[in-house]
């Protein structure tokens, strides 16, 4: 593990490596996207500082809303804390910054929501790569399995071998990018965001039952019962377009651009 690595008199936090570097790749992505919908290119850097700071912002109150009990007696601090960021607390807060952002720019609509999905996945998939080098407690159950690993040195360390479920996560959400952007001119407007909310809530669902977290009502976790709400909404909208087109198709190339105007 490698929580901090050192270069000279500079100490930089993997964590927080990682956290930049989903945020760029994600940018990146969004940016190749909106030179093909003949937008702005540097519409890119608005929308990825808005998400970056609503995420930001989202993930912190989040963490305090969950933990309240815990952190009552300095809120503040813990506020500015540079520790406890909630992923879903960060999408929430990123999104309404984005919706901010586009309704700025008079783009809201299913466009945006399509431009945002592989972004987020692969921002997720490399912001777990941080969870991994740094050993922040993020990992699985106790594992004697053929790639199980310890976190001896990790920010939350642990002797006990457990699954790698950042490893995991990284894998399934990198795919998830991948499969997205191959979608991407292939399926009508806002099924792209749809089959990411069912993809992402599965992938979810399933790794907590790996990773070391105390189980709520009917034996589910907290997210467990966020990512159904999530595969439930995407799975209803892609029955809906279903019902009303026939399939999920795009019926034009350039049914993108009609949406985006």
């Amino acid at each position: 593990m490698y929580p901090e690595i050192e270069i000279g008199p500079i100490t930089l936090q993997t964590f927080g490596l990682m956290f930049a570097l989903g945020f760029l790749a994600a940018g990146a992505l969004i940016w190749k996207r909106f030179g093909e919908l003949g937008k702005p290119v540097d519409w890119a850097y608005e929308m990825g500082f808005a998400a970056l700071i609503g995420g930001v912002v989202g993930s912190r109150l989040y963490f305090i809303a969950q933990n309240y009990s815990s952190v009552k007696d300095d809120l503040l601090g813990n506020l500015f804390s540079g520790g406890g960021l909630v992923w879903y607390g960060g999408v929430i807060g990123g999104a309404l910054a984005v919706l901010a952002w586009a309704w700025y720019r008079d783009f809201i609509g299913l466009t945006l929501l399509d431009v945002a999905a592989p972004a987020l996945a692969i921002g997720y998939a490399i912001g777990r790569c941080g969870c991994q080098l740094s050993g922040d407690g993020d990992y699985g159950k106790a594992w004697d399995g053929p790639w199980a690993m310890a976190y001896p040195d990790g920010t939350v360390p642990t002797d006990e071998t457990v699954h790698p479920t950042p490893v995991y996560e990284t894998l399934a959400m990198g795919l998830c990018a991948w499969l997205l952007w191959q979608l991407r001119d292939r399926v009508r407007a806002g099924v792209l965001f749809a089959i990411y909310l069912v993809y992402a809530g599965t992938e979810r669902f399933l790794i907590e039952f790996l990773r070391r977290n105390d189980p709520g009502a009917l034996g589910l976790t907290t997210a467990q019962f966020e990512s159904l709400t999530m595969m439930l909404g995407g799975a209803i909208w892609i029955a809906i377009v279903i019902r009303r087109h026939g399939g999920i198709g795009r019926p034009a190339a350039n049914e993108a651009v009609q949406a985006a105007a």
